[in-house]
């Protein structure tokens, strides 16, 4: 792939990396040559001052306010069910602007520069593209050589996570309720071991979050209906021709009776945001598309959720040519890795910011899907997440330092955490209701020309 003379050096990312890590909330980075020449202010580091907090799950929300609490000394403790890190759904994560310098906020700098080292540009990809269903170019998006965001697999990303928590990371630890104890403090129960009582108990514990629902005594989320569907194909799979039409560059192809197929393009080796192979630690090792495809849950689409590998994929191609999708618009699903496709619901949150975290603030809360939960349509649920682990930990800092109690820092956590969740909620499920206004006779017509943010 050619040298893109927008890349990174070496020396200068590394003090970007830096120079966010140490930085206000007010700065943000505009590229790697930083517009603001005011001198970042660096924060003090502030004491956990013996606070105790469980979190319940190890997804990257959890992870991310369970490496920043670690980082500015509070007691933390992460259980997640999961027996591996690396047994994650999911491939491709994007992180804006917002989401990259909260994380820098989360992590300490040598970890940060093996993420960048380990994630792919948005600004050195080509402008996004817009298809229809036989392949014709229909137009693009903006211009990306600005954009300070990165995409990454979430494996990788929540491999260095959990590297940041260390031992203060628990799987294989199934939670069984949320309680309190004797003296009225926060408890977490467990299906096969004694309770954790702890100051502060966060959910961020996914969709199905058993601490939201023990919060907000039910379900803080539905489907949505659509049935997704993702994997992994290498740019080298596929024809010279195709690897032209798709090209260095992320996609969105919209087809009659509510299909939809966003081909994402990750290259955290030609496309690196930090060029340094040495830190480099990513599953993806080349120029790769993970993709994923859309239909309207039905019964029928619904089926698809019980196939897996090569089932999974032919199913999948059959239902999308049956809607009269051309051949070569499926290729990157054809010439998928079989292992790397599954199917799975999307879910989602209230978009109105006062039906989200419906309860008062008290020493058990949550954040991310647990309270949010977001269709990807709009790539931003896992940014929104580690903007919530961002804003808790700095609520927390201001309790740490006597500035606050912790019910009003809960409170102001879950005001902001409300307007964040509403915004990108509304802007993923502008994908979703296109997607269903499609699903009749009329196929995309009926869409009126409008096509969705692509990730």
């Amino acid at each position: 792939m050619r040298r893109d003379p927008r890349r990174d050096s070496s020396r200068n990312a590394r003090r970007e990396v830096l120079a966010i890590s140490s930085s206000s909330p007010r700065y943000w980075p505009l590229g790697v040559h930083h517009r603001c020449h005011r001198r970042p202010r660096r924060r003090p580091v502030v004491e956990g001052d013996g606070m105790r907090v469980v979190v319940v799950g190890g997804g990257i929300g959890g992870l991310a306010l369970a490496a920043g609490l670690r980082r500015r000394n509070f007691g933390v403790t992460v259980f997640d069910r999961d027996r591996e890190v690396r047994a994650t759904g999911g491939y491709h994560i994007t992180l804006d602007g917002r989401a990259r310098t909260a994380l820098a906020e989360l992590v300490a700098p040598e970890v940060m520069e093996r993420l960048l080292a380990s994630a792919s540009a948005l600004r050195l990809r080509d402008r996004d593209a817009f298809w229809d269903h036989r392949g014709r170019l229909l137009g693009h998006g903006p211009d990306l050589g600005q954009d300070a965001g990165i995409d990454v697999d979430r494996i990788t990303l929540r491999t260095r996570l959990a590297e940041a928590v260390g031992d203060d990371l628990h799987l294989g630890r199934t939670v069984s309720g949320v309680g309190h104890d004797e003296h009225g403090a926060p408890q977490v129960r467990f299906t096969d071991a004694p309770p954790v009582t702890a100051d502060l108990v966060v959910g961020a514990d996914g969709v199905h979050s058993l601490v939201a629902r023990h919060l907000a005594g039910g379900p803080t989320n539905s489907p949505a209906g659509v049935i997704g569907f993702s994997g992994r194909t290498s740019l080298g799979d596929l024809s010279p021709r195709e690897q032209r039409r798709l090209g260095p560059r992320s996609g969105l192809a919209l087809g009659p009776r509510g299909t939809a197929l966003y081909v994402g393009f990750l290259d955290p080796v030609g496309n690196a945001v930090l060029d340094a192979p040495e830190l480099r630690m990513s599953v993806t090792t080349g120029p790769t598309y993970i993709w994923g495809a859309m239909l309207p849950e039905s019964v029928a689409t619904d089926a698809l959720r019980g196939l897996r590998a090569g089932a999974l994929r032919a199913a999948l191609l059959d239902r999308f040519r049956q809607r009269g999708w051309a051949g070569s618009t499926l290729e990157v699903v054809a010439r998928a890795d079989p292992r790397s496709v599954a199917a799975f619901r999307f879910n989602a949150a209230s978009t109105r910011a006062a039906d989200l975290a419906p309860w008062p603030a008290g020493p058990v809360t949550a954040l991310g899907d647990a309270v949010h939960a977001t269709p990807p349509t709009a790539g931003m649920g896992a940014g929104a997440a580690i903007r919530d682990a961002a804003a808790l930990l700095e609520q927390l800092s201001e309790v740490a330092g006597g500035v606050t109690t912790l019910p009003e820092a809960v409170g102001r956590f879950e005001a902001g955490m409300r307007r964040r969740g509403s915004e990108v909620l509304t802007l993923a499920m502008e994908g979703v209701r296109l997607i269903l206004a499609s699903d009749t006779a009329g196929g995309t017509d009926t869409a009126g020309g409008r096509a969705p943010r692509i990730p």
